[in-house]
């Protein structure tokens, strides 16, 4: 599967990064942060927000655009009406990176989340080192006791926590450890199929309070008006904003009816 084969590459690949750069480096850095900006107020408090993604490329998709240049992409984002910023990093699957977070954060002013498969600690103090606003955790990758620990440790440093599910097990287990922030995930990591129609399924389950994000498959403003039929406010959009020719009327059209 899928995503067994990046879990365990990234297994590796944060052993060998923590023997790179020790825990107290991160904490130095952390020290010298600005505060992290409102994630949750951000994409909260709008009728309809959508969390703009900056992303090179898929396993399913390949390279999204030739052209692709985050922070040109991230200040379009911004102009148009994006609620927040969504970042991946994860370099051999995604081709992203920390460096793109980085300048992406240095160039506007909205909240910016990093999407990265997070197995470790370690990741989060480095998510909040390299200046992020809020993490993704996966629940098809984590136990309840791990998201509820990694979400509690992410909030000590100031990051909000999207926690990502796609389907009722999942689901109830973000629940119970205290996730705020759910996101469903209409695409199966297993086997990275999309079927829009399960944020329709588990959105009606969530409890008052929360905040639910729509994630993956949402192409056009009737996907986005269906979802709010379920009372889906915020949507986290990618591969639809950064492979369209027109980032900013591709934006525009989602928000507006």
């Amino acid at each position: 599967m899928i995503l067994d084969t990046i879990v365990e590459n990234k297994r590796r690949e944060v052993a060998e990064r923590k023997t790179l750069r020790p825990l107290t480096d991160l904490e130095r850095m952390i020290a010298g942060c600005p505060p992290a900006r409102d994630f949750a107020r951000a994409i909260g408090g709008r009728d309809c927000a959508i969390i703009a993604e900056v992303k090179r490329r898929s396993p399913s998709r390949g390279e999204l655009r030739a052209d692709f240049d985050s922070v040109r992409i991230a200040r379009e984002y911004e102009h148009y009406g994006a609620a927040a910023v969504s970042v991946l990093t994860d370099a051999t699957f995604f081709g992203g990176s920390n460096g793109d977070l980085i300048a992406v954060r240095k160039a506007i002013a909205l909240p910016v989340l990093r999407k990265e498969f997070i197995i470790d600690p370690w990741q989060i103090h480095e998510t909040r080192a390299i200046g992020a606003d809020a993490l993704l955790l996966i629940a098809a990758i984590l136990s309840t006791n791990e998201m509820r620990e990694y979400r509690e440790l992410a909030a000590a440093l100031g990051l909000a926590s999207l926690v990502e599910v796609h389907d009722r097990r999942e689901l109830e287990a973000a629940l119970s450890s205290g996730a705020e922030i759910i996101g469903v995930n209409n695409r199966d990591l297993k086997t990275f199929v999309t079927d829009i129609t399960t944020s329709n399924t588990l959105a009606p389950i969530v409890p008052a309070g929360k905040i639910v994000v729509a994630e993956s498959g949402i192409r056009s403003r009737r996907d986005i008006e269906a979802l709010m039929g379920t009372g889906i406010r915020a949507f986290l959009i990618g591969e639809t904003l950064v492979a369209s020719p027109d980032i900013g009327a591709a934006l525009k059209g989602l928000l507006n009816p």
